[in-house]
């Protein structure tokens, strides 16, 4: 049996029977890895934790901070997690770079429909545009999602050579302040938070978000082991329709969902939190594209060039498949996926 038909076959068993079993095998344990520590954007998947969702739909989840997309993949194909949050890219570039590999994740629900990637620089720099940023420094960790991804973003927006300069996520916004480097790649959310936090007034930021200067890359997603998917198809159903369940409470009072973030890290600052959480909302959740496609789909064109797009940016060993990374099968009817407040809809 081939995936395809594996898949449908999956998914016609969890409406046929697994759901029976699923509320019969009560709390089954799934281990589940977030790609980021417990920021606002957490609070998608910690309300649903916290309120009982996932324990009603007969799931007993643990959620852990993470490290970044690339450890989440490696992590849910090494067994030791079950599910997890990544970027569709880091996903594919695993399923490229490594053919042969026996358990290569399966996306099954978007959440970020576009990247966070953007380019910032401050405005003093001169830089108000993509093609400014020809012959300038660029600044990032090897590993940052934009820098990956910036020859996509060069060629949309005829930008010329660029020097990169590597260092540490701590120092990236420390550097661009300093004038070590004359742009950074990052995610919007996250680095314009950090460079108000080394004294930088958002209207002396220059943002360049990808997805408004022609790359439409999808952003993070929710992939499961194909364990899982194979063997309890309900299971992943289950979770992403309690998942549905929170992030449609979270869209609708942002605000009060950060409380749920705190209770897993005391520590936060709350405002700031509460920020990154609405900037990530507004952004990549709901934004315009998410808003045509809806909640938790993909467009199998855009995907498609999509994996063109890594193919070539990020070299990857083989050609990704599009079709071997994503499936739709597993997701909840439409009504739970109906998530979007009305007003913004």
């Amino acid at each position: 049996m081939d995936k395809r038909s594996f898949l449908k076959h999956g998914a016609a068993l969890a409406a046929a029977c697994a759901l029976p079993d699923l509320a019969r095998a009560q709390n089954l344990p799934i281990k589940f890895q977030l790609d980021w520590r417990f920021e606002g954007p957490s609070a998608l998947f910690l309300l649903p934790a916290a309120k009982g969702y996932f324990r009603d739909a007969g799931l007993d989840v643990t959620i852990d901070a993470g490290t970044g997309s690339a450890a989440a993949v490696q992590r849910v194909a090494s067994g030791t997690y079950d599910m997890g949050f990544a970027d569709m890219a880091a996903l594919m570039e695993f399923h490229a770079n490594n053919p042969d590999a026996p358990n290569k994740p399966l996306a099954v629900m978007m959440v970020y429909n576009n990247t966070p990637a953007a380019v910032l620089a401050l405005k003093k720099s001169g830089i108000a545009r993509p093609a400014d940023l020809t012959g300038k420094r660029m600044g990032a960790p090897v590993f940052d999602a934009g820098r990956k991804a910036f020859p996509i973003f060069q060629k949309a927006n005829g930008v010329g050579q660029v020097t990169w300069v590597t260092m540490d996520p701590p120092l990236r916004e420390t550097m661009l302040v300093r004038g070590d480097v004359d742009a950074i790649t990052g995610f919007s959310f996250t680095s314009l938070l950090n460079l108000e936090a080394r004294g930088v007034k958002p209207d002396e930021v220059v943002i360049m978000p990808y997805a408004e200067h022609g790359v439409r890359l999808y952003g993070n997603a929710i992939i499961a082991s194909p364990k899982l998917v194979r063997e309890r198809p309900a299971a992943v159903t289950a979770f992403l329709t309690a998942l549905a369940r929170g992030v449609r409470e979270v869209l609708a009072q942002p605000d009060a969902a950060i409380e749920f973030v705190k209770q897993r890290d005391a520590i936060i600052n709350v405002e700031l939190e509460r920020r990154r959480l609405k900037l990530a909302l507004d952004s990549v959740v709901m934004s315009p594209d998410a808003l045509r496609e809806g909640f938790g789909q993909v467009v199998p064109g855009r995907l498609a060039l999509m994996a063109s797009q890594i193919s070539d940016a990020y070299g990857t060993r083989t050609r990704v498949d599009p079709g071997a990374v994503w499936t739709s099968a597993l997701l909840p009817p439409a009504q739970a996926l109906d998530v979007f407040p009305r007003a913004r809809g």
